[in-house]
């Protein structure tokens, strides 16, 4: 009887349970959640809570997805944070949902007018929180409607000229900060619809017009479409697009802070988020790349060139790799609309066909089949280029073509106006390339002979070398070089490594050469940089890099474990850094990650020591004279460490200053005694520690500012800052734990200190870690700095400018 009793009593508070737990999606006015309590959605999906963001102490509300990994959509307290965790979440009187404070300050509320006295909030199974009206269940607000960063099925975006109402995704000010920051993206009810992602209200990214099932700008837009894509355009300024995905399996898109859309795939066998697509795959991706008549072509090295028909618009700034500025039409006039003098006959203009390319931005559509596209365009005098596609029909441009892309497949095809004149100067460069190539074909004949009896001359003295160096391990010479204890590695070894140099291994790609990502047998990572043949650098670089960081051991500076002289291969290998580059996290449009100021104040502190260990504490004495962004390595723990050594130099005991009419380096990083007159020293680099100092606190390049007639670069505007009181506005906009105003200045007078105009006056290396550190508290003013270059000395203008293969290090060339 009393078995029977207990599992009645069970039965019941089973029951009594279950109610419970049904009733956990929804609160009425009389009820609230408390952290850390929360809404869970009927299905078990999604769940409300409150949650603290990585790296910070802040609480918000938010709605995430129900599993072990944090994984938030949405946020009602964005830009109002809790500071402890004593918040509380119910509807208030007024009938709004509401977030108070352990102080019960109102942080957030849902701010819709009502007075209806019967409310309850639910959180439904598709993610979406409404504040509903009990009486009849009409919705009176829901989340879906105020979109954070994150795009789920179900949810709608639009955009509607008529209300001018949006709803729009807003990234997080970085992720550890849910702020609205500087990205949007919107759906454009254009005449074709449009998907944009806008940095400051200018465009960042751009989809390509919708045919109907799909964005023609995306290539891989076929996965996207399984997705279940839905979009509506009225033509009469309503536009809005959602999806609905037909699997068990999660998907969801998402604006990061770096401005990427990034589609996310979750298994649900694994329970694995994966990245399925990224609409910034490329440095292409980004919005305008080329500039006008520009196209962007992710698999060219440059990546930019100009449309047929059309040459750069500055030729200096294009071959540095600046694009922007774009080109200008080379025949300046074209034949339409113009009358032939008696006894002319001219020719009407033509059309060249452009195959599998981003079509550009501002297009007209036009209602008129294949054949008619063409002929309405060439008795259209303003008409540029046209463009038929299934499903969109007839687009044509007026304006100038930007935003241009070459994809290696999807796109559509493009057709360009040019001169009749143009279509013959580029055939006669087709038959130009023709008739080279008739002239190599013997050439390549005879020179792999002469070269088979190079190499074997060479891989002789070579393997001499090797054996020599085998015997002799602690005093090993390679061409000309002593190794100090340096293990030499069979190429063998290297080649298994990195799945003999499997494209998928490339991390990386410099002056030198390609550089993989490998795994030795006994598991430790490596990197290892091989020169390629057609590399601007070669043995004299890699040889010099060998001899510098052989003999040098600092935890700022990357380890140097090998190298391999064999099968006319060379190849230095180093110490793997998981994190890659500095100017990844500070530039990289789509972003390898996020710095906060405290991990930037350890990144300069490591520059720095680093820096004194080249210039006075190891038994040589070395000038880097390369030091910039893409030099700095970050281990797994964010360590910055100094890489790239080849173009090093070492001092003598009594030395402290030398010239060279080979200046190598980077421009804008360069110190002006250097680019001008080929004079460098331990100053030259407290130059570009200087201008990298000044990038870190800005997350901005010192070139961004090049076309700016005002600030023509980032030291200028430093500068202009300092002197109108407002340096705080250097800082990155992006980082969440803002320094001290008093923080922000020491660090800009440092940084303006160190790019002086004369060399003298920079501080040393050991200064500015004082300096930093606040043992100097008293900083001297600067004085104006050297931001603007506008001579070189005769004998360097006189020389030769040749760029390395990455299009930012530089060389002149001329003997030492």
């Amino acid at each position: 009887m009393g078995f029977k009793l207990q599992a009645l009593c069970f039965s019941i508070f089973s029951c009594f349970f279950h109610k419970l737990c049904s009733a956990m999606d929804t609160i009425s006015a009389n009820q609230s959640i408390r952290d850390p309590g929360t809404l869970v959605s009927k299905g078990q999906k999604f769940k409300l809570g409150f949650f603290t963001p990585v790296n910070s102490t802040y609480r918000y509300v938010g709605i995430m997805y129900n599993i072990p990994v944090m994984t938030v959509i949405w946020v009602a307290n964005r830009e109002n944070p809790l500071n402890d965790a004593n918040g509380t979440l119910l509807i208030s009187g007024d009938g709004n949902l509401v977030i108070l404070n352990g102080q019960k300050q109102m942080l957030w509320s849902s701010n819709v007018s009502n007075s209806i006295p019967n409310l309850s909030t639910q959180l439904l199974d598709t993610g979406n929180l409404v504040l509903q009206d009990n009486s009849n269940g009409n919705i009176v607000w829901e989340s879906f409607l105020h979109a954070s960063d994150s795009f789920v099925e179900n949810m709608k975006l639009f955009t509607d000229l008529t209300t001018n109402k949006k709803n729009f995704l807003t990234s997080w000010r970085s992720p550890s900060d849910p702020a609205p920051g500087r990205f949007t993206s919107t759906i454009e009810p254009l005449e074709i619809p449009q998907y944009f992602v806008w940095l400051d209200n200018s465009p960042y990214w751009r989809s390509g017009p919708w045919d109907g099932q799909v964005f023609i700008g995306i290539p891989m837009m076929k996965s996207f479409h399984r997705a279940g894509l839905e979009l509506v355009n009225d033509n009469q300024g309503y536009a809005s697009m959602k999806f609905k995905y037909f699997n068990s399996s999660t998907l969801y898109i998402e604006l990061n802070a770096s401005g990427a859309l990034q589609q996310m795939f979750r298994d649900d066998k694994t329970g694995d988020w994966t990245l399925t697509w990224s609409s910034i795959s490329s440095e292409c991706d980004v919005y305008a790349k080329c500039g006008p008549f520009g196209s962007c072509n992710a698999q060219d090295r440059p990546i930019c060139s100009c449309l047929p028909g059309f040459e750069p618009k500055n030729d200096r700034e294009w071959s540095g790799g600046n694009w922007t500025t774009g080109c200008l039409r080379r025949a300046p006039v074209l034949e339409c609309g113009k009358n032939s003098s008696v006894g002319e006959v001219r020719k009407e203009d033509v059309f060249l066909r452009l195959e599998t390319v981003k079509v550009p931005d501002r297009l007209s559509w036009l209602p008129s089949l294949e054949p008619e596209c063409r002929s309405k365009c060439l008795d259209n005098c303003s008409c540029l280029a046209y463009s038929y596609h299934d499903g969109i029909g007839c687009m044509q441009w007026t304006e100038s073509l930007i935003d241009v892309q070459k994809f290696s497949s999807g796109g559509t095809d493009l057709y360009i106006r040019l001169a009749d004149s143009e279509i013959g100067n580029i055939k006669k460069k087709d038959r130009k390339a023709i008739i080279a190539a008739a002239v190599l074909v013997p050439v390549l004949i005879i020179v792999p002979l002469c070269t088979y009896f190079l190499w074997k001359y060479r891989a002789g003295r070579k393997q001499s070398a090797i054996r020599g160096a085998e015997k002799d391990p602690l005093n090993r010479n390679v061409y000309g070089v002593k190794l100090e204890e340096l293990p030499f590695l069979e190429f063998e070894t290297l080649s298994k490594a990195t799945d003999s140099f499997d494209l998928h291994n490339k991390i990386g790609q410099g002056g030198f050469g390609p550089v993989y990502k490998g795994m030795l047998a006994n598991g430790q990572e490596i990197a290892v940089k091989r020169l390629a043949r057609s590399s601007n650098q070669g043995v004299v670089e890699l040889m010099n890099e060998v001899e510098v960081i052989s003999k040098l051991q600092h935890r700022n500076l990357v380890r140097l474990l090998g190298c391999c002289v064999e099968r006319e291969e060379n190849i230095l290998v180093y110490e793997y850094m998981p994190n890659g580059s500095l100017d990844g996290y500070l530039f990289d449009s789509h972003g390898k990650g996020f710095l906060d100021w405290r991990q930037r104040v350890i990144i300069i502190e490591g520059i720095c020591r680093g820096l004194l260990y080249l210039h006075r504490d190891s038994r040589l004495r070395i000038i880097h004279r390369d030091l910039k962004t893409s030099n700095i390595l970050l281990d797994e723990e964010l360590n910055s460490k100094i890489s790239d050594f080849g173009m090093a130099r070492i001092f003598g005991g009594k030395e402290d200053q030398a010239n060279t009419t080979r200046v190598v380096g980077t421009y804008g990083y360069m110190a002006p005694e250097y680019a001008l007159h080929g004079r460098f020293s331990e100053k030259s680099d407290v130059f570009s520690f200087g201008v990298l100092l000044l990038e870190i606190v800005s997350g901005r390049r010192n070139a961004s500012f090049q076309y700016d007639e005002q600030t023509p670069s980032l030291i200028g505007y430093a500068w202009k800052l300092w002197n109108e009181g407002k340096i705080v506005e250097l800082m990155d906009p992006l980082v969440h734990d803002l320094p001290t105003e008093k923080e922000i200045a020491r660090y800009a007078n440092v940084g303006l200190l160190c790019v002086e105009e004369i060399a003298k006056d920079r501080p040393s290396i050991s200064t500015i870690l004082s300096m930093l550190s606040n043992e100097i508290s008293e900083l001297p003013r600067p004085r104006q700095p050297a931001f603007t270059l506008n001579q070189r000395s005769p004998e360097i203008e006189k020389t030769p400018i040749k760029y390395s293969l990455n299009d930012i290090s530089s060389t002149i060339i001329e003997g030492r």
